[in-house]
């Protein structure tokens, strides 16, 4: 996984009125924290943030008071209406330390023939994995699958370096059987009729 460098500034006031005035300047409050080390609030370039937040479990370096940071974004507030960053959490990590973090399952394959649904009861998988090689999402094969079928997270094949760190008896994906819908009462007894 790359490694997306941003720059920051240390912010020193705080409060709904600094957040305003940063958000103002296009740029993007937040909070560095970890390691058991003190947390340290930041102003990130609002634009960037977001590019680099299209990418799940991105890697982000920052320079903090001439010091380089390893971060990961562990909380991220996004405004309900327009969809702009509001706040982010950052996590610090080291190189060759694991972190724990939720990956995307996606889903490969044509169901068996029949009148069956796909239903996603999870669609991320809680993994442990190097915080540098953090894999972006895991693929399953559903190709023959039945209604009444299932597939649990122990069943899944993750990419090399990665452990499961949830349930591993946990159903992610099961088939079910497409239900035909009741006819009105109105309608049953017009049938029965005729």
């Amino acid at each position: 996984m790359a490694e997306i460098k941003l720059a920051t500034e240390v912010r020193t006031e705080f409060g709904k009125g600094a957040a305003r005035r940063i958000r103002r300047a296009n740029q993007v409050p937040g909070v560095v924290y970890g390691h058991g080390a003190e947390p340290v609030h930041v102003a990130l370039p609002g634009h960037d943030l977001l590019l680099a937040l299209r990418t799940a479990n991105v890697l982000i370096g920052l320079e903090i008071d001439g010091k380089d940071a390893l971060v990961i974004p562990k909380a991220v507030q996004r405004h309900p209406l327009k969809g702009t960053i509001e706040h982010v959490d950052l996590l610090t990590v080291k190189r060759g330390e694991k972190v724990e973090v939720e990956i995307a399952v996606h889903a490969e394959g044509d169901l068996a023939p029949g009148a069956n649904l796909l239903e996603f009861v999870l669609n991320t998988l809680l993994v442990e994995a190097e915080a540098t090689h953090i894999p972006e999402s895991v693929t399953v094969s559903v190709a023959g699958l039945d209604a009444g079928d299932s597939i649990q997270a122990k069943d899944i094949t993750l990419p090399k370096g990665s452990v499961l760190a949830g349930d591993e008896d946990a159903i992610v994906i099961q088939v079910v059987a497409a239900q035909a819908e009741e006819p009105a009462a109105g309608e049953a007894a017009e049938s029965t009729e005729a």
